[in-house]
């Protein structure tokens, strides 16, 4: 096992992630911020935490999205579903999606489904803490990647959190 970044460096990634959601973003009131269940989640909280700070107390939207049964593997095994928090609408709102690792894709256009039951956004944007390059199956790119890496395929990059809080992030 390799770690490739720290529970430091990681929330110094989040610092700067959180600034260039607020570069690209000037003007939250139109945008909402959305973790995909369940270990986008961690970060999205994360993320958001430091957004609100940055944004002089004014709280951006944010939710949580299930995309248990949009996901295009559900027929090989039995899947726990999670829960979909979302007090808002999207119609019509810039939406960011929330993941800690992006490799294939398949889990963004999962995501991306999911996102069409609950209206029809403006603009839907990806951030992902690990951005597994060179190994996609499906034509998504992230708008905001924390860290890109290039790994074989039989590698693994691992995001451990500790009580919610980052931990590490490995390759095994």
């Amino acid at each position: 096992m390799k770690i490739i970044l720290t529970a430091e460096q990681i929330t110094l990634v989040i610092k700067r992630l959180a600034h260039q959601v607020l570069e690209n973003h000037n003007n939250l009131e139109n945008t909402v911020i959305i973790g995909i269940q369940p270990r986008g989640v961690l970060l999205s909280d994360q993320l958001v935490k430091e957004i609100n700070l940055l944004n002089e107390g004014k709280p951006v939207d944010y939710g949580k999205l299930d995309i248990t049964f949009y996901r295009d593997d559900i027929r090989k095994e039995l899947h726990v579903a999670n829960k979909t928090e979302m007090l808002f609408s999207m119609e019509n709102k810039n939406v960011i999606l929330i993941d800690d690792v992006l490799y294939t894709g398949r889990t963004t256009r999962a995501a991306l489904d999911a996102l069409m039951a609950f209206g029809r956004p403006a603009k839907v944007e990806l951030c992902v803490l690990i951005n597994r390059r060179f190994s996609r199956e499906l034509p998504i790119q992230p708008e905001f990647t924390g860290l890109a890496v290039d790994v074989l395929p039989t590698e693994k990059v691992i995001v451990r959190w500790k009580d919610a809080e980052p931990d590490y992030v490995s390759i095994a």
